[in-house]
């Protein structure tokens, strides 16, 4: 195997796959990166056998071949090598070479005949999505994904599509994140659990541009198609709680705020909130304002933000990380939150009756 490769063309393939690889694999070949030619392109791959990765990039091919190289070191050798071609070869025991004009490395490669497969996915119904809009709706909602392994069906993200909408839903037991967009009409109805750590690595991997990406789903895995770029994820098994069923419809108390006078004042009550032992913030609300205070052995603060109330006074408490997480989360400078008591959920959904998001977060239970 014979190669001459562009430095940064590499560096740049290495940084997306490398994504794919588990830092805790019990499998030594799964610690590399499969190297292959394919006719006139090299295709360069890494899985942890939930996740794969696979990009092609264009090289010089003078021989033919394939081999896995050790990822951290190779990686490693490669961001420190200057810009410029990087000679690649490889012999019949999976040695390599590497030669630029002032550098030349060694390394001991792996067989590629050992390197697992990617699973490969009927395309047919593909659905097509800007990569602008599915990088939004994940980093929106991605931050509810459960951590909990005892409930695995909840560390993933629900993914729906009918007719020309698409849905992204998260749950983690104390808030729900909800975005909703439009996307090419399809006539087949979609509703997968996909792993939260994949979509994560998708929205890193995907530009924040109008191209479009293809999503395709098979019986057990999904495959976002970039062109050059493949990423193949196992999906999660388990029923997802039917989220529209635990919003509430009806609201006793309305308040309208301003989300970055609101946030700004959480964020500061979170400085002592966060010396405490659940991040406890509690919310006063009365005629046109509503008094934040944390408290913890430090000290105290004290924060006023006007609002506009529809309803009755109320006092209740949240934790403040999370109010914060969805706060972040909100482009729109007013929002709505809406409740009933001070031990049901708070839900935020926008000023002007879209339905292009929802959050609901359940309250903390204290003697206020």
């Amino acid at each position: 195997m014979k190669i001459v490769f562009s430095q940064r063309k590499l560096l740049d393939s290495i940084n997306i796959v490398q994504r794919a690889i588990s830092p805790r694999t019990t499998l030594p070949i799964l610690e590399g990166i499969l190297i292959a030619t394919e006719k006139d392109v090299v295709k360069i791959v890494a899985t942890d056998l939930q996740l794969g990765i696979e990009t092609f990039i264009d090289a010089k091919i003078i021989e033919q071949g394939s081999v896995v190289v050790p990822s951290r070191i190779f990686s490693d050798i490669i961001r420190r090598l200057p810009e410029g071609d990087i000679e690649f070869t490889v012999d019949s025991g999976y040695k390599i070479e590497m030669k630029t004009f002032n550098s030349v490395i060694n390394l001991q490669g792996l067989d590629a005949r050992e390197y697992p497969e990617l699973e490969r996915i009927e395309e047919i119904n593909p659905i097509e999505i800007e990569e602008r809009i599915l990088k939004d709706m994940i980093n929106r909602t991605i931050f509810s994904v459960s951590v909990d392994e005892t409930r695995p069906v909840y560390t993933g993200a629900l993914f729906e599509q009918e007719e020309d909408n698409i849905t992204i839903a998260c749950l983690d037991g104390y808030r729900l994140a909800v975005r909703k967009d439009k996307t090419d009409m399809s006539a087949q109805r979609t509703e997968v659990v996909i792993p939260g750590k994949s979509l994560d690595e998708v929205s890193k991997i995907i530009g924040n541009t109008d191209k479009k990406l293809s999503i395709i789903i098979g019986e057990k895995h999904v495959l976002f198609d970039l062109g050059y770029t493949r990423i193949i994820s196992r999906l999660l098994e388990g029923d997802f709680l039917s989220y529209r069923q635990i919003i509430p419809q009806d609201y006793s108390i309305r308040v309208k705020v301003d989300t970055h006078l609101l946030q700004s004042s959480i964020e500061r009550a979170c400085l002592i909130a966060r010396e405490g032992e659940n991040n406890l913030i509690k919310f006063s609300i009365k005629e046109d304002k509503m008094v934040i205070t944390s408290n913890s052995e430090i000290g105290n603060i004290f924060e006023e933000v006007p609002i506009l109330l529809e309803g009755n006074e109320l006092d209740i408490a949240f934790n403040g990380r999370y109010f914060l997480d969805i706060l972040k989360a909100i482009e729109d400078d007013e929002i709505c939150l809406d409740f009933t008591t001070n031990i049901n959920p708070c839900v935020v959904r926008p000023l002007d009756g879209r339905e292009d998001y929802t959050y609901l977060l359940l309250p903390v239970r204290v003697f206020i």
